[in-house]
């Protein structure tokens, strides 16, 4: 097993390697300021966290370890790959509202959402405190973990509905755009959920004057 700061080392110089200033550019002119920015493309840190993963250089253990190391790096690509290599099972649920707090983005936040809360144990519990706090990325995340929770079937219980649709609909009208697009396309695969969730969808949001079915 390498060790875990020589291989910090030689991610940050592929990194180099995978540089996009045209992507790093459009970043920065989206308000998106990293201390360190290459402009790595999604597809290219995916391949990268699963060359790391398939080279069996990492044990669950070392990789939860460089994941954690990579996660305290203000540089935009370490911080995605830290996302991507977290064993979900292994990430104690204190550990993750460390990393919630210090979310720098919503490019961050979405790929924490997307690669790595939905697969939490209690990915459901803390999608619905999430929702229910004032802060835009909290709400993004939480938003997105529903979806992804939706679109795989799992319902929610009749307290998790109500909860749901109250926050949802405050959300829709609330000032983050960012956060209105997760609520709405959460709304869209909580209606997907059968007959009688698309009922309880449509007559929410039309609520508040809002026919999105």
């Amino acid at each position: 097993m390498e060790d875990i700061s020589l291989i910090i080392k030689e991610l940050k110089q592929s990194f180099r390697q995978m540089m996009d200033g045209a992507v790093a550019q459009s970043m920065r002119d989206k308000g998106l300021n990293y201390h360190l920015n290459w402009g790595a493309t999604l597809p290219r840190l995916k391949a990268k966290a699963d060359e790391l993963v398939n080279s069996q250089q990492l044990t669950a253990n070392s990789q939860y370890d460089l994941a954690i190391a990579l996660w305290k790096e203000n540089i935009r690509e370490c911080k995605i790959l830290a996302t991507m290599l977290m064993p979900p099972e292994k990430m104690l649920p204190e550990v993750c509202d460390i990393w919630m707090e210090q979310i720098p983005s919503q490019e961050i936040a979405e790929q924490a959402a997307f690669n790595l809360w939905q697969y939490l144990p209690y990915a459901p519990e803390k999608a619905y405190q999430w929702i229910a706090c004032d802060q835009e990325y909290y709400q993004l995340c939480g938003f997105h973990v529903l979806s992804r929770l939706f679109m795989n079937g799992q319902e929610p219980n009749e307290r998790g509905i109500n909860e749901y649709i109250d926050q949802a609909l405050s959300a829709l009208q609330g000032p983050y755009m960012s956060v209105r697009k997760a609520a709405m396309q959460s709304m869209v695969r909580f209606a997907e959920l059968g007959l009688v969730y698309e009922r309880m969808a449509k007559s929410a949001t039309k609520s508040i004057n809002l026919d999105i079915f």
